[in-house]
């Protein structure tokens, strides 16, 4: 199914994004991974390169600098790309809207819409060559707002009418385009949130059992792996421990 070609993955260095790449080499899949952290993204790369016997391209980027970005797909000009995973995005802070850090609302903003619009926007040259599919994580923050949440939550829901206009846009070139959208996943989420506050982070996970990065790269395969004529569109996916965002059974 998947050739010669290459899935891009952005935010590769942990949670989803490394929990694709995983997956994805198990299926032979090749893979262009970036990323900020290098030390991660290299040891990721000799690990995947050496039980699979796959090609790991690893680049290191700051998804804030868009003239990283427009450098690094100059390098990559002429690769065969028929996945984007853009996954590259978080959460920053959690506070009512007028107490929030103006620079945590600018970091949110420049990953999650500024870099995510220019990597997918770069990737259409790609993807249209090989009829490709583009995967953006959105969240059920992109459904239902939350106290504290503010700015996140619109950027998330951004991606939801984003993906929704690509797949208006991009009808016709043969490109896929699916929307996922996790509910609470223990990842390094809520501890990048909290500015490492671990104690903090950890009791968003108590008293239930909560999705793993495993989990939606599963699912992202099960989108990706469909027959040309079969769209994924959108795809919530939840606890069954959780029905919306605040609602949960702790025991």
């Amino acid at each position: 199914m998947f050739h010669k070609n290459f899935t891009l993955i952005t935010g590769a260095s942990a949670g989803i994004g490394e929990a694709c790449a995983l997956k994805l080499a198990q299926e032979g899949k090749n893979l262009i991974l970036i990323a900020r952290r290098k030390d991660r993204l290299d040891k990721l790369k000799k690990k995947l390169e050496a039980k699979y016997k796959i090609t790991v391209l690893t680049y290191h980027v700051d998804l804030e600098n868009l003239d990283e970005i427009e450098g690094f797909f100059k390098e990559i000009k002429g690769k065969s790309i028929d996945v984007l995973i853009n996954n590259a995005g978080f959460a920053l802070g959690k506070d009512s809207f007028e107490n929030y850090a103006w620079n945590d609302f600018e970091h949110m903003i420049n990953v999650n819409i500024k870099a995510f619009t220019r990597v997918a926007q770069l990737a259409i040259p790609h993807l249209k060559k090989t009829k490709g599919h583009i995967v953006n994580l959105s969240s059920i923050a992109a459904l239902e707002a939350y106290e504290g949440g503010s700015v996140y939550c619109g950027t998330k829901a951004f991606v939801k009418m984003i993906s929704k206009s690509l797949r208006i846009d991009l009808l016709g070139t043969g490109i896929r385009v699916t929307d996922i959208a996790p509910g609470a996943v223990e990842t390094e989420f809520s501890i990048v949130r909290f500015k490492g506050d671990k104690q903090r982070a950890k009791a968003n996970y108590e008293g239930y059992v909560p999705l793993y990065a495993k989990d939606i790269a599963d699912a992202i395969f099960y989108a990706i792996s469909r027959p040309a004529s079969i769209n994924i569109e959108h795809m919530l996916i939840m606890p069954t421990a959780q029905a919306s965002i605040t609602r949960f059974a702790k025991k």
